[in-house]
């Protein structure tokens, strides 16, 4: 993937729809497989990545105003998604499954007009569907942006897997979503915390302890599935969240490791690997086995109520920030394994939007040149 620098016309903007001054976008592992040459489908191509964003409402509609409950000057954080709003799974709270979504931001082509459907840009255009949430000025930009992740954390953990008091709660594997479960199963009243990871993953696996694991376990030299025995004295895990990429072993340590009528939810994506499972164990063991297909609005606003409490030392995620111009230094800097979180911080300041022009980081297949 080639990344170059590009001006765009300022949009103009209707009663409907507004404009985002980006400060900071995060980068995840989507914009790493994405750099890699994944997540590619025909005809995406070139377009401005980032589907993180934070930022300060620079312009407004009448009507959108309205809708969002913002105004000139509020910070808010945006979804990926822009739902259609009027489906059967919008009407129904299941947005992330709407079969008419107006597309997704960081992977709509400059074809479409406007061309600002990303995050790595000083400036975003927020469609009429697009779902914002507010969120305090008080806090750090790099804080604030882990919104995204942090969301995944309470979807999965508290949501989806249904934390509750006193649970044991298993989670497999310490990247940043694994991190940010941890302090998601934290606030939702977990009893005990085990986190696995490599040998090389040993500063993650101490973060995860100064958020509130109890437990870590290093699997290149212990067996998971003991090691939960040993801790629980046999009781096993009530619910297991396997976020790892690619490996499938682990979806198999999950399904031994967790007790009986426990919880399993599956969220590491294995890139079409397939998982040599006997059915039978999840039957008998009377599992409820869960796909973590996207984050929702409420998962959002619990995740900036988190992130806004203080509570936990979220600052020791942060690995760095980085200018517009180093977008693709960012991305490479997490591909690397041993950032955690790292966020592209663009904004141009209040006086860049009186320009007829602004620029956006644009991704293409083809070898980059630089643009004005």
């Amino acid at each position: 993937m080639a990344y170059e620098i590009r001006e765009f016309e300022r949009p103009l903007i209707g009663p409907d729809e507004g404009l985002l001054r980006v400060e900071a976008c995060g980068v995840c592992g989507s914009d790493v497989e994405q750099y890699r040459g994944h997540l590619v489908r025909e005809g995406m191509f070139p377009l401005i990545p980032g589907h993180e964003p934070l930022g300060v409402i620079e312009e407004v509609g009448e009507r959108a105003a309205e809708r969002w409950g913002v105004s000139v000057g509020d910070r808010v954080a945006v979804e990926i998604l822009r739902p259609c709003r009027a489906c059967d799974y919008c009407l129904t709270g299941r947005y992330m499954s709407c079969p008419n979504r107006d597309g997704a931001y960081g992977m709509t082509p400059l074809s479409r007009s406007p061309g600002l459907w990303g995050g790595f840009a000083e400036y975003l255009y927020l469609h009429p569907w697009a779902i914002l949430h507010r969120v305090s000025k008080d806090l750090p930009a790099e804080l604030a942006v882990m919104f995204n992740p942090l969301g995944a954390g309470v979807r999965w953990a508290a949501m989806l897997g249904e934390v509750g008091l006193g649970d044991t709660v298993l989670i497999l594997g310490p990247g940043q979503r694994g991190l940010t479960s941890v302090i998601a199963a934290r606030a939702a009243g977990a009893g005990t915390i085990i986190v696995t990871g490599l040998a090389r993953d040993e500063a993650k696996l101490a973060l995860a302890r100064e958020f509130g694991a109890d437990h870590t376990i290093n699997v290149e030299s212990e067996d998971v599935v003991e090691r939960v025995r040993e801790i629980t004295d046999g009781a096993m895990a009530d619910v297991v969240l396997e976020l790892t990429p690619m490996a499938t072993q682990p979806v198999l340590d999950a399904v031994e490791a967790v007790r009986h009528s426990g919880r399993i939810v599956l969220a590491g994506l294995k890139g079409g690997r397939g998982v040599e499972l006997v059915t039978d164990r999840l039957i008998n063991k009377g599992l409820t086995v869960r796909g973590a297909f996207g984050v929702n609005a409420e998962a959002y606003i619990e995740a900036i109520r988190i992130i806004e409490s203080g509570r936990f030392p979220l600052e020791r995620m942060h690995s760095g920030r980085y200018e517009l111009a180093d977008t693709e230094t960012a991305i490479q800097t997490l591909a690397d394994g041993d950032a955690v979180h790292v966020c592209v911080c663009p904004d141009p300041g209040p006086t860049r939007a009186t320009r007829p022009a602004m620029a956006g980081v644009a991704a293409s297949r083809e070898e980059a040149s630089n643009a004005g």
